[in-house]
């Protein structure tokens, strides 16, 4: 495969984080910053979107970096709105929003890698414009769609029972 000590790392720590985000959306349909999934959430996603700025070398500063910085953002901009906008209010509409986009970007680095790295010798996929690949994202992008609508009502449910 390939992978240096610093994208071995990256590739641990970003399971950790899709792991804990899986069972976050499991048990509260959503990354629950107030639970010890959605901080570990937190923090996983943001050591592995710095990593990957160290993993990304294709020619200097490039749209994956952008990328990697996209996802920091949106996932402090969640947790500012966690921590400084508390209550049912229409935060928490914007801050589960942030952290389930910033879930869903995830997934694209990692199908890609994944997809063209494995099985090791006859990868599933030949470049980042293979069909599947482009597939693979486009129904995750549906999960997302369709868990974002969730959350919605699940939220809007909850701010009228005056719960967060």
């Amino acid at each position: 495969m390939g992978l240096s000590n610093l994208g071995i790392f990256h590739t641990f720590i970003g399971i950790i984080a899709i792991i804990v985000a899986v069972i976050s959306y499991a048990r509260f349909g959503k990354v629950n910053l107030t639970h010890i999934t959605g901080k570990i959430y937190f923090y996983t996603t943001i050591v592995t979107s710095l990593t990957a700025l160290g993993i990304f070398n294709h020619g200097g500063f490039n749209p994956g970096h952008i990328f990697a910085l996209f996802i920091v953002v949106l996932v402090l901009a969640g947790y500012y709105l966690h921590a400084k906008k508390t209550g049912n209010n229409r935060f928490r509409y914007i801050e589960n929003f942030l952290l389930s986009f910033s879930f869903f970007l995830s997934w694209v680095p990692t199908v890609n890698e994944t997809l063209n790295r494995i099985p090791v010798g006859r990868p599933l996929a030949n470049g980042p414009t293979d069909p599947l690949i482009g597939k693979t994202l486009l129904v995750l992008f549906v999960l997302f769609i369709i868990g974002s609508v969730h959350q919605f009502r699940q939220q809007r449910k909850l701010n009228k029972k005056g719960h967060q």
